[in-house]
């Protein structure tokens, strides 16, 4: 169940995200033409009023296609169709009708090339490759010859849309926030009431289990976590007895040797936390400080990959559902305070300026806006690869830290 409860958790941070995009493209106008959760090729999906609603099979994120990301262009539809022009040559005089009209940017036209092409390509004799290509050809130049088509809007309803996914992130970082603050935040003084055992300690061991209450070490009382933490300290490595109070009656656990890590001895546990409510404004200032202190610490990360430490703290996946696993065995407001986290860490990633995350498309919808014509398609295509370059390098270090404790 808590492997479940993780990756559903994890898996609505990115549904909200692609809601976000979904929703405001519909507001103003742009009809999207799929909505995904996953990647293709697709494990499930259905279509209802023209929209395609889809599982995928690739699960690292989800999308949503909005029609006419780009101004049609006679050498890539060019591209999409000569597999089925070498295979069916009477295909040649519709398609070379259509290019004819993108070659002179007569939009209208080409779209009303189109139909011929369509009835053509449904009497042709195609590979499934072949014909899947050519139909990404006409759909492409139908969907961005469309009144709709993204390319075409002005730059406020482009920039709005794309910025509503990450926002949404932002707004779920805030609400988890807010609701953890108002409803029991964990505070800074533990208790001595055991959250979470490590695994291959002294306390795995010896049988220690979380719900236990520690009320005495070496047979000495202790009624707070700092005294239970000095006394473990204090045994220097030698065996220890640890007294808790399980299910209303006193158990005696141990001896067993305490351990060294990071400098200091101890048993191997984690302590619970005492839950803290708080009024409605201080639960917004607080969860808005949160949000804010995401965003300080993600830019000092991100300034800091130069140096070796920084880059071990990076954490792709593998650590993020790890981590998540980790937090909600200790409840269930450290679990959501670490989905807080994850959406706030989203929604900057995305907005980082490469293509092809979501900033990359803001900043050059502004630029275009600026220019007052499009960029071509060449210059998207050698940012997308450079920034594809720049987020694959950031993956594999992520990856790498993920995967280091268990080589």
């Amino acid at each position: 169940m808590t492997w479940v409860v993780v990756i559903f958790g994890l898996a609505l941070l990115v549904f909200l995200h692609e809601l976000g995009h979904f929703t405001v493209a519909r507001l103003v106008g742009m009809k999207p033409r799929a909505f995904y959760i996953g990647f293709p090729p697709a494990l499930a999906k259905v279509k209802r009023k023209g929209i395609e609603y889809g599982i995928g099979t690739i699960p690292l994120g989800g999308y949503v296609r909005i029609p006419g990301m780009h101004r049609p262009a006679a050498r890539d539809f060019q591209a999409l169709m000569s597999s089925a022009l070498q295979e069916e040559p009477a295909l040649v005089p519709a398609a070379q009708a259509v290019r004819r009209q993108l070659d002179d940017e007569d939009f209208e036209a080409a779209r009303a090339a189109l139909p011929a092409l369509t009835a053509a390509l449904e009497q042709a004799q195609l590979t499934p490759a072949a014909l899947r290509s050519a139909e990404r050809a006409v759909r492409d130049v139908d969907e961005g010859t469309g009144a709709d088509a993204y390319w075409r809007q002005p730059t406020w309803k482009r920039v709005v849309v794309i910025a509503a996914g990450p926002g949404m992130n932002v707004l779920v970082a805030f609400v988890i926030f807010f609701a953890v603050y108002a409803t029991g935040a964990p505070s800074q003084i533990p208790s001595t009431e055991v959250a979470l055992v490590e695994g291959n300690t002294p306390a795995a061991a010896a049988g220690l289990q979380a719900g236990d209450r520690v009320v005495a070490v070496d047979g000495i009382h202790a009624t707070s976590f700092a005294r239970v933490s000095e006394l473990i300290r204090a045994s220097h490595g030698r065996p220890i007895t640890v007294t808790v109070v399980r299910s209303g009656q006193t158990v005696t656990l141990g001896p067993r040797r305490t351990t060294k890590t990071q400098g200091r001895w101890i048993w191997g546990f984690v302590p619970a936390s005492r839950l803290v409510s708080h009024p409605v404004g201080a639960s917004a200032r607080l969860a808005i400080g949160d949000c804010w202190r995401v965003v300080t610490g993600t830019v000092s990360a991100f300034g800091g990959l130069v140096h070796s430490r920084q880059r071990a703290q990076l954490s792709g996946p593998v650590g993020i559902v790890r981590a998540s696993a980790q937090a909600l065995q200790l409840g269930t407001s450290w679990y959501l305070d670490l989905l807080g986290l994850i959406s706030m860490s989203l929604a900057l990633f995305n907005f980082l300026p490469l293509l092809p995350l979501d900033g990359g498309h803001i900043l050059f919808s502004i630029i275009e806006g600026v220019r007052r014509r499009a960029v071509p398609r060449e210059i998207y295509e050698r940012a997308s690869f450079f920034g594809m370059a720049l987020v694959l390098l950031i993956f594999v270090i992520a990856f790498n830290n993920d995967t280091s404790q268990f080589r």
